[in-house]
């Protein structure tokens, strides 16, 4: 490990000693959301220093084996150690590079995840139902409560549009795991409306976006805002026919639409529907921020942009590739059935090996 990464480490002990005293500090305890961000901190940088103190306790164990090399008797469990030593400070070493890796504060958000249909028509609505149940075996398995906020059935089947809100529930946090689905999704197979056989190709596009806190919601302007009401289609019965429940939110200045017609309530619907449109702005935000980076630097995984085709499910071979990291994987039955654990690992390892070679190229 060179110089300038030990004094990093040095310096994230003084850290983890000043957050402790902090954190005693009646002061800090009494302000709830201070407190809360500092005990955030101070878990991050504990796992960091721990770390870093086992990496130097296996540097000395290191140099005691050598010189005990030079000792006949001694020499054959010198060796056994040095082995041990050196293999476990090269994975200490990663661990410490990686922990160096700025973290997205988005990362700990819930998210909205929205799944519309593209080209192919019915097929394309079709898959956007496929793509909602992996999702959603997915999330069971992650333990997270899903919403739904909004919800545009096709004729056929599927969705034309889909909009659900996704809650960590306490477990594993949503948009760090669910970052890199947004884009597009193709599929190649035989519709179950072709007569003969043939393969077709649709899409669907995938949309993640982290929910905002309350503190740091876009503001809307009411006199930017056209909200509509009309009937909810998926309720039935006469409450269908007597209430116009169902809410429609317009933000003017950049055409962003989002509707709910889930609840009965048209209060409720028009709460969700704000959540949605704040949560849409942001993201607009991110992209136009994410696009402008771009410019300058390529990024592996991409910018996330719905117009980004990045992946294929291809149903006759049974292979899911990924095309941003060239990964091809022959289990696409067990991926349609929420096994996506494969796939975001990939994933998130491909985005943290850029991230460390940026880290060595702002270094040199």
């Amino acid at each position: 490990m060179n110089d300038t990464l030990r004094q990093q480490f040095e310096r994230l002990a003084l850290r983890l000693s000043e957050l402790d005293a902090s954190l005693a500090d009646p002061q800090v305890t009494s302000d709830v959301r201070r407190y809360r961000a500092l005990s955030r901190e101070q878990a991050e940088v504990a796992g960091v220093v721990e770390t870093f103190r086992r990496y130097k306790q296996r540097e000395r164990d290191l140099a005691a084996a050598r010189e005990m090399e030079s000792d006949p008797e001694m020499a054959e469990m010198a060796r056994d150690e040095i082995a041990a030593a050196s293999g476990e400070l090269a994975r200490l070493e990663l661990a410490l590079q990686t922990a160096l890796i700025p973290r997205d504060p988005d990362d700990e958000r819930n998210a909205f995840v929205e799944i519309r249909a593209g080209t192919g028509g019915d097929e394309s609505a079709l898959f956007a139902g496929d793509l909602a149940r992996m999702y959603l075996r997915f999330f069971e398995r992650q333990g997270w409560r899903v919403e739904v906020m909004s919800q545009s059935d096709a004729e056929l089947g599927g969705y034309k549009e889909l909009v659900l809100r996704v809650d960590s529930n306490g477990g594993a946090p949503v948009f760090e795991q669910l970052r890199f689905e947004s884009g597009g999704h193709r599929v190649q197979r035989v519709p179950a409306t072709e007569s003969q056989g043939r393969i077709h190709t649709s899409a669907c596009t995938v949309a993640v976006m982290p929910e905002p806190d309350e503190a740091e919601e876009v503001q809307l302007n009411p006199a930017e805002l056209r909200i509509d009401t009309f009937r909810a289609s998926g309720a039935g019965g006469q409450h269908v026919n007597k209430t116009d429940s169902a809410i429609r939110i317009t933000h003017l200045p950049t055409g962003l639409v989002a509707e709910c017609q889930d609840d009965r309530s048209q209060h409720r619907n028009k709460a969700k529907a704000m959540a949605v449109l704040a949560a849409r702005l942001r993201e607009k935000e991110r992209s136009e921020r994410a696009a402008k980076e771009a410019a300058t630097r390529k990024s592996l995984i991409g910018s996330g942009d719905r117009s980004d085709r990045i992946r294929t499910y291809n149903f006759p071979q049974g292979r899911l590739t990924d095309h941003r990291i060239n990964l091809t994987l022959y289990k696409l039955a067990q991926v349609m059935d929420g096994d996506l654990g494969d796939v975001i690992a990939a994933l998130k390892a491909a985005r943290a090996a850029e991230q460390l070679a940026q880290l060595e190229a702002g270094g040199r």
